[in-house]
């Protein structure tokens, strides 16, 4: 009801849209998707590819079946040429009223909490926890399986490869407490003076 859905949009089998929608040109929905309502969705973005997951056999790579789906929450806004894979054994899901950027990558059975915000050309990897109200700036890296906790944020071209906890700032790769990283650049910005003291 009420949604708009533009031209040269692919929708799948077994997919459900919800009520005033938006659906912008070029947009793939794979089969079983399910978005909810007022969901924008610009164009070129892909919902429910396969997973990248595969088995490396003697004879090469062996891409493993992907059977889980995509869920869109309500009030969720996705921008132009993002990329959301399906899950392997479940759902990836986007909880209610998230706003994601262009050029977004999101990996399959990851689950993206209520109103976070992610900027543009953020990579998170497969089964990934982003909680409630998080902030990831861009080109932020999340490797698989850990825990992003409730608002924290993530600060530009970091790389996050453990879990971090929430209502905090982090910086730098491997990401830590912005401040402390801030700091050690300082330091390491004075090495070069303590080299030629230390020759004096």
């Amino acid at each position: 009801k009420n949604t708009l859905i533009q031209p040269h949009v692919f929708i799948g089998n077994d997919v459900v849209i919800g009520e005033n929608c938006i659906i912008h040109p070029n947009v793939t929905i794979y089969d079983g998707c399910i978005i909810g309502n007022k969901v924008v969705i610009h164009a070129g973005t892909v919902l429910g590819a396969d997973a990248f997951y595969y088995k490396n056999r003697p004879e090469g790579f062996d891409q493993l079946k992907s059977c889980g789906n995509v869920i869109i929450e309500d009030h969720v806004h996705i921008g132009a040429l993002c990329t959301i894979d399906r899950g392997v054994t479940g759902s990836t899901t986007i909880k209610e009223g998230s706003k994601i950027d262009n050029q977004v990558q999101i990996a399959h059975d990851t689950v993206i909490g209520k109103k976070c915000l992610i900027a543009s050309q953020v990579g998170i990897a497969g089964c990934t926890i982003i909680e409630d109200e998080v902030t990831l700036w861009g080109q932020v890296g999340i490797i698989s399986g850990i825990t992003i906790g409730k608002k924290a944020v993530v600060l530009a071209q970091s790389g996050v490869s453990k879990s971090l906890e929430g209502g905090q700032v982090y910086f730098g790769y491997p990401a830590g407490e912005a401040r402390e990283k801030y700091k050690e650049l300082a330091s390491i910005r004075q090495i070069p003076k303590i080299i030629e003291k230390l020759k004096g």
